[in-house]
C-alpha cells in the first residue's frame, strides 16, 4: 500500500513538473513585462538584430526627413544607425522600446494613432539617443513622442489585450504549479520506504521533464515559424532573434532541470548505498 502511494505521488510530481517548468519560465521571461524587457535586452546583443534595427531606424529617419522636406543620404544615416546599435546603451533602449509591444498584447494598451490590428514597437526612444538627436537637430526635425512600426501584418487573430488572461492568471498558475510540484515531491519522500530510491525517482522525473522540454521545443518550431511568417523585412529578423533568445532562455532552464535531476539521482544512489550498509550485518 505504501509503495502504491509513493508511486502515485511520484506520478503526480512528474506531471506537476512537466507543467511547472514551462509555466514558471513563461511567467518570468515572457508574461512578466520586466522579464520580457530583459529578454529583449539579451537579444539586442546579437549582431543580426543590431543590423536589422539599424536598417529599420534608417528607414524611419529617412521617411521622417522626407515628411519634413529633407532628402537624407540613406547610407550616411545607416552609418549613424549602425554606430548607435553597436553601442552599449542600445540593449537597454531596445528593451524599453519593446515594452509598448508587450503592453499591447498583454494589457490592451494601444498607442495613440494605432487603429489597426498590428503588434507594434515604438522606435521613438531609440531615435531620441544623442547620436540621432544630434543628426536630427541639425535638420530641425521634430521627433514625435511616439513613432511605432508594425511587428506583424494586420490580422483579425491579433488584437490588443489578446493575452490579457495570461497576464492575469499567469502569476497564479506559476505559483500554484510550483507549489504542487514541491509538495508532491516532499510527500513522495515521506511515503517511500527508501529515501534513497525516492530521491532517485525524483531525479528521474526531472530528467524526463528536461528531455521532454527539449523535444517539445523542436516540435514547436514549425508553429513558431508559422507565427514568424506574419512578420516581414527587417522586423522579421528582429523577431527571429527574439525567438532565438527565448529558446536559449528556455534551454537554460531545461538544462538546470536536467542537472538537478542528475544530482538527485546521484544523491539517491549514495543514500541507498549508505542505507544498505547500515542495514547489513556486521
Amino acid at each position: 500500500m505504501r509503495f502504491l502511494a509513493a508511486l502515485m505521488l511520484w506520478l503526480v510530481t512528474t506531471a506537476a513538473l512537466v507543467v511547472a517548468v514551462p509555466t514558471v519560465w513563461a511567467q518570468v521571461t515572457v508574461v512578466g513585462e520586466s522579464g520580457y524587457a530583459g529578454l529583449a535586452a539579451a537579444a539586442a546583443q546579437d549582431p543580426r538584430l543590431q543590423d536589422a534595427m539599424a536598417a529599420e531606424l534608417t528607414t524611419q529617419v529617412v521617411s521622417l526627413g522626407a515628411d519634413n522636406g529633407y532628402t537624407l543620404n540613406p547610407e550616411l544615416v545607416r552609418q549613424v544607425a549602425l554606430s548607435y546599435t553597436r553601442n552599449s546603451g542600445f540593449p537597454g533602449q531596445f528593451a524599453q522600446a519593446n515594452r509598448i509591444a508587450h503592453r499591447w498584447m498583454f494589457t490592451g494598451a494601444v498607442p495613440s494613432g494605432n487603429s489597426t490590428d498590428q503588434w507594434l514597437i515604438d522606435v521613438a526612444p531609440m531615435l531620441s539617443d544623442p547620436s540621432f538627436d544630434a543628426t536630427l537637430g541639425t535638420l530641425d526635425l521634430q521627433l514625435p513622442p511616439s513613432l511605432t512600426v508594425p511587428i506583424t501584418v494586420d490580422s483579425p487573430e491579433l488584437r490588443p489585450g489578446k493575452l490579457r488572461w495570461l497576464a492575469t492568471w499567469g502569476p497564479w498558475a506559476a505559483v500554484a504549479t510550483a507549489v504542487v510540484a514541491a509538495m508532491s515531491a516532499l510527500l513522495t519522500l515521506a511515503a517511500a520506504r527508501s529515501r534513497g530510491k525516492a530521491l532517485t525517482a525524483l531525479g528521474v522525473s526531472a530528467l524526463l521533464v528536461g528531455a521532454a522540454g527539449w523535444a517539445g521545443i523542436e516540435v514547436g518550431r514549425r508553429y513558431v515559424n508559422s507565427a514568424l511568417n506574419r512578420t516581414t523585412g527587417d522586423i522579421r529578423t528582429v523577431a527571429e532573434v527574439m525567438v532565438g533568445a527565448a529558446e536559449d532562455s528556455l534551454h537554460l532552464w531545461l538544462n538546470v532541470t536536467l542537472a538537478a535531476g542528475a544530482g538527485l539521482v546521484v544523491l539517491g544512489v549514495i543514500a541507498s548505498m549508505l542505507g544498505g550498509l547500515r542495514r547489513s550485518p556486521e
